[in-house]
């Protein structure tokens, strides 16, 4: 059985893990590769149906990008929309809480422009 954010966030709190602040459910919400190109996409160019944001996001598999949306829809950062129409037609898009994360996207944009002569 799944547990809820609230129960993992319990757990975290008796494990002593809290002392690490919000940053593991934050990294467990936006984490990885797939995750954050498709709330680029939907962050900064919009609602998508899914076979146009799986086109936008080379080399992810229509497997990974059916998972990675559900896992973002569970969190409150993407909406799933279908239409009641033959073929049903579903679009994506970043939630509010989603769109919170554009000034996230922007301040690592500005990093990247600060130190890329690092790499």
């Amino acid at each position: 059985m799944a547990r809820t954010r609230k129960e993992q966030t319990t757990n975290r709190e008796r494990d002593g893990s809290a002392t690490l602040g919000p940053a593991p459910i934050v990294f467990e919400m936006i984490g990885g590769k797939w995750k954050l190109l498709i709330l680029q996409v939907l962050i900064f160019q919009g609602t998508h149906r899914f076979g146009a944001l799986r086109r936008k996001i080379e080399g992810i598999t229509q497997t990974m990008l059916t998972a990675r949306l559900k896992e973002l829809e569970r969190d409150g950062l993407v909406s799933r929309r279908v239409y009641a129409e033959v073929p049903p037609r579903v679009e994506y898009a970043a939630t509010d809480a989603g769109r919170d994360l554009e000034t996230v996207f922007r301040s690592m944009h500005d990093w990247w422009l600060r130190n890329r002569d690092h790499r």
